[in-house]
Order: structure tokens, then C-alpha cells, then sequence
């Protein structure tokens, strides 16, 4: 599954086979860690985080109580390990969208569609880093405005890209770019929330105008 540390780690096995095994104590490690984040982005998709309990994390995951505690201080501290790499992997997911792309456009709505079907294949991610991370408190909320500001960055360094060959392109304000992420994240939290994430895909054309709208604006001059 899409947002767990066993997506990036080299081919844990799971479950562990059952009974005596040879497998190195970092790699039975790596797999544990793997199925709680997994299991934590589900349950809590499912139940919504104040809900979640470690009890059902642990259920999910198929690990004790014992192994969650070795790896997680706890229930917040699982939570914002299964964002963090699940962000992480999206980013990396979004970034190497479009690398033969021809141009800044295309680059930007291979980026753009990579990023929404991405959600769509993954609704319980989906739903833990839109719309459960609200509630998680402040220190999730940190979280959230840093993954913000990285979605931000991505568009900024686009377009100072297409500025070699565009020059009249403007350069703008830090906001702005902040602007763009936040208004394709209503869009996308309001399908996911109300569990549409299929639909995700066909907001592309949309999400795409909220951009160039937003990235190749010019200020308004004084008094108009």
C-alpha cells in the first residue's frame, strides 16, 4: 500500500513467515514498522483519528502491543510517522512526474494528474493526509503547513524554470504559491471527504487553471 515505510525499504517481508526464520533482526524491524504505519493510515481512514486506538492499530498490523511500543511512543507519534512517510513518497512520486515532458506545461500537468491519481489509488492515505490530519493536533498541523510549503516550492521552482524562456513570466510573491497549493487542497479534501476519491483524476483541467491563473497574474498597479 501507497503511504508506509515498507513501500521504500527494500522488499520486507509480509507477514513474517511463522515459526524459526533467518531473517536478519533489521529486516523483521522493517517489517513491523511497515504494517503499523500501514495499519495506522487505515484505521484511521476508517474511524477517524480521535477514534483510532493503538488496540486497533495493533489488530490491523497483526504485531503485540509489545512491538508497537518498541517502534512508537504513541498512537500521535505512529500518526505522524505513517504522514511523514507518506508524504515523503508522494513528493517523490510528484517530482519525478514529467522528466520528458517538453515543456514547463506539460511538465506541470504530468505533476499535476500524477499527484491525483495517486490519491485516488489510495483513499485511506488520502484521507489520513487530507482530511484526519486536521484533527490530529498542533504538532500534525505543522506537519500539514510544511507539506504546504513543499508543494509550494515545487510550483515556484517551476516556474522560475519556465522563466528562462518566458523572461515576461512574473516573479511572484511567496503567497502566492502557497495560494495555489491551498486552493487545489479544498478542491481535492471536499471529494475526499465526501468519498469521492475516485473522481480525483477528473479535477486535473481545473486544478491546472488554479495555477496559471494564480502563477502568471500581475499586480494590479496603485489605485485600481
Amino acid at each position: 500500500m501507497f503511504p508506509t515505510v515498507a513501500s521504500v525499504t527494500p522488499d520486507p517481508p509480509r507477514p513474517l513467515p511463522r515459526g524459526p526464520h533467518q531473517l536478519a533482526r533489521e529486516v523483521v524491524l522493517a517489517s513491523q514498522r511497515g504494517r503499523l504505519l500501514e495499519a495506522m493510515a487505515d484505521v484511521v481512514a476508517a474511524k477517524g483519528y480521535s477514534a483510532a486506538t493503538v488496540a486497533d492499530v495493533i489488530a490491523s498490523a497483526g504485531v503485540s502491543r509489545k512491538t508497537f511500543y518498541e517502534h512508537f511512543r504513541d498512537k500521535e507519534d505512529c500518526f505522524l510517522a505513517a504522514y511523514d512517510a507518506g508524504v515523503d513518497l508522494l513528493v517523490q512520486t510528484v517530482r519525478s512526474a514529467g522528466q520528458d515532458a517538453p515543456d514547463m506545461l506539460a511538465r506541470a500537468r504530468a505533476r499535476t494528474q500524477t499527484y491525483l491519481e495517486t490519491l485516488a489509488a489510495e483513499p485511506a492515505f488520502a484521507r489520513t493526509f487530507l482530511i484526519e490530519v486536521t484533527g490530529a493536533g498542533p504538532r500534525a498541523l505543522e506537519r500539514r503547513d510544511r507539506v504546504h510549503e513543499r508543494f509550494a516550492e515545487m510550483l515556484r521552482e517551476q516556474l522560475d524554470e519556465a522563466r528562462q524562456t518566458i523572461p515576461a513570466l512574473p516573479i511572484q510573491p511567496p503567497e502566492v504559491y502557497l495560494a495555489a497549493v491551498g486552493a487545489t487542497d479544498l478542491l481535492v479534501s471536499r471529494l475526499v471527504g465526501q468519498g469521492r476519491a475516485a473522481e480525483l483524476p477528473a479535477l486535473v483541467d481545473v486544478v491546472m487553471l488554479i495555477q496559471l491563473a494564480l502563477l502568471t497574474a500581475t499586480a494590479p498597479e496603485n489605485g485600481v
